[in-house]
């Protein structure tokens, strides 16, 4: 475990981490059921905390172990036990969240402990993992040895919280200090301890690939509802054929806008900047998974299985919507160091579809043509980009490249 070759050519997902993101499918899912559940039953809050607590939990998970991967993917028998090793923490961690949520509706104790339970079965061979390879690539042990402390100190506060049974408010609040040790750990290892040899073609694929996962949520959680709808009484429906629509509109427009960056090239180009790109994707992440989540609810609002009306089934869709546009133009803003004014508009079209179907469903039209009238949001995007946006990224590239070779000439 010598490291990867950081520049090495067609460097492609392996099929082991492929296989690892299939119980990441599980976890999202169930997530997103959990939100659609409560939202459907009008405790947003309840499903907005627990919904966040699990993706963080999820996220991160995939997070560590895939920039592992990037950097020392050998693929041998040891890496593969401890990959499924990690896979089984991962269903673990997807069983314990329905008593998550539960626990944050009753407002007492929070009732994590399965997830946790997961967590220590997916971060004690992570661990392992990294104390391999400092083994074998000294070099870079600082760097390794920083991964593992932050690692084992994390594992150690999230199961004192457990036994703790502290107030559910005491107990978020020391979350807090826990996801900065979480997120310091990278932060420290590569910047401060020398580093590790990533591939950021490759990180850019393996995010993209969870992308289309989470994006995958709205189909699956669309289609297992809506079934309910129109193998019922009602059968097939003007309005469940347009709940259809717009969930298979939005998730290919949602696509389509986030493959409009060559993620890898940027990471290639600047690689001091995959913080702030790798980070915020969390946000992508959970968002994606919520849009599928408030398309869940729109199919309970159709079986009438819902507290919430029309207005709210929309803002179920459009919130987590919105959350995705703007997390999707941070990252771009983060990684150019620029802000292209073009932006502005598109971001301020996009915003003009998600209130106009807000407003639409206020004044009373058809719920399942106001998630038609959001599905229209990443299309201004969309649009965008295949008429002038590629053009202007193209020259800031150009420009970022050109800049990159004059600083090595001097």
């Amino acid at each position: 475990m010598s490291g990867r070759d950081p520049d090495e050519p067609h460097r492609t997902a392996t099929p082991l981490e492929l296989l690892y993101d299939l119980v990441f499918v599980v976890a999202f899912g169930q997530a997103a059921n959990e939100l659609a559940h409560y939202v459907a039953e009008d405790h947003v809050r309840t499903g907005v905390l627990g919904f966040a607590f699990a993706v963080f939990a999820i996220s991160w998970a995939w997070i560590s172990y895939s920039w592992f991967a990037s950097a020392y993917d050998e693929d041998d028998w040891v890496c593969r036990l401890a990959t499924m090793v990690q896979m089984v923490g991962v269903v673990i961690l997807a069983l314990g969240l329905p008593e998550v949520f539960a626990s944050i509706d009753h407002g007492e104790v929070l009732d994590n402990g399965v997830v946790v339970a997961g967590y220590i079965v997916m971060r004690v061979p992570m661990a392992f993992q990294w104390l391999r390879a400092s083994r074998h690539d000294p070099a870079r042990r600082p760097a390794h040895l920083t991964y593992v402390w932050t690692i084992l100190v994390a594992q150690v506060g999230w199961t004192a919280l457990v036994f703790l049974s502290l107030p559910i408010g005491t107990t978020f609040a020391l979350c807090l200090i826990l996801y900065a040790i979480e997120l310091a750990g990278p932060a420290i290892a590569e910047r401060r301890k020398g580093g590790t040899p990533w591939h950021p073609h490759h990180i850019a694929e393996r995010y993209s690939l969870l992308v289309i996962i989470t994006l995958g949520e709205g189909i699956i959680g669309t289609v297992a509802s809506l079934s309910a709808v129109v193998h019922g009484p009602a059968g097939w429906s003007v309005d469940a054929i347009l709940v259809t629509v717009a969930g298979v509109g939005l998730t290919f427009g949602l696509w389509w806008s986030y493959f409009t960056a060559p993620w890898g090239e940027l990471l290639a180009l600047h690689r001091e900047r995959s913080f702030f790109w790798g980070y915020l994707h969390m946000l992508v992440f959970g968002a994606l998974a919520a849009v599928g989540a408030g398309l869940h609810v729109a199919a309970y609002y159709l079986e009438r299985h819902t507290e919430i009306g029309p207005v709210g089934t929309v803002l179920s869709v459009a919130v987590p919507l919105a959350v995705f546009v703007v997390a999707l133009y941070a990252i771009w803003t983060a990684m150019m160091r620029t802000w292209d004014p073009f932006h502005t508009g598109l971001l301020l079209g996009t915003g003009a579809v998600l209130v106009l179907a807000v407003a639409l469903a206020q004044a009373g039209l058809d719920m399942a043509w106001c998630l038609v009238v959001l599905a229209l949001a990443p299309v201004v995007t969309v649009v965008g980009y295949e008429t002038v946006g590629h053009r202007h990224q193209e020259a800031l590239i150009a420009a970022m490249k050109a800049e990159r070779a004059e600083r090595a000439d001097s």
